[in-house]
């Protein structure tokens, strides 16, 4: 299947679609061909390269902010990876413990193993005496959708 990419009503590039997908879009009128492949149709249509939407959709989400926190999210920024040891990780710790009013934040949790979790306990990494490998960062959708 041809992959076809469908650009939003002021041409700005939005996803690709499979031909079947792009092909219904244009059954439904809801896009045109913008660029085909020459001297191919498929029924009435020419084969669709590029199809640009008739509306305008708003994508306002896709450039603001990021991904909402989640444990899944942090497991798999950190690449299920144990941010004190560098094991297997399948568990999430607060850097500063939620006892101590640390909260689900993406620059608050890291992805641990059970061993370093609770050998860490309630205490911060300086007070534990283990360093972070890394920094939590936040990622954004595009870091999450590799993975």
């Amino acid at each position: 299947m041809n992959a076809v990419l469908v650009l939003n009503a002021d041409l700005g590039p939005l996803h690709r679609v499979s031909l079947r997908h792009a092909l219904r879009m244009l059954w439904r009128q809801v896009a045109v061909v913008h660029e085909a492949e020459p001297d191919q149709a498929i029924g009435v249509w020419p084969m669709p390269k590029v199809v640009r939407l008739v509306s305008y959709v708003v994508t306002r989400w896709r450039y603001h902010g990021g991904p909402a926190w989640s444990r899944r999210g942090v497991l798999a920024r950190d690449q299920h990876r144990c941010a004190y040891c560098g094991g297997p990780a399948y568990t999430i710790d607060h850097v500063l413990p939620s006892s101590r009013g640390g909260r689900n934040t993406w620059l608050n949790t890291v992805a641990a193993c059970g061993g370093c979790n609770q050998r860490k306990g309630d205490r911060t990494p300086a007070e534990a005496r283990m360093p972070l490998r890394f920094s939590p960062s936040a990622p954004s959708w595009t870091v999450l959708a590799r993975r």
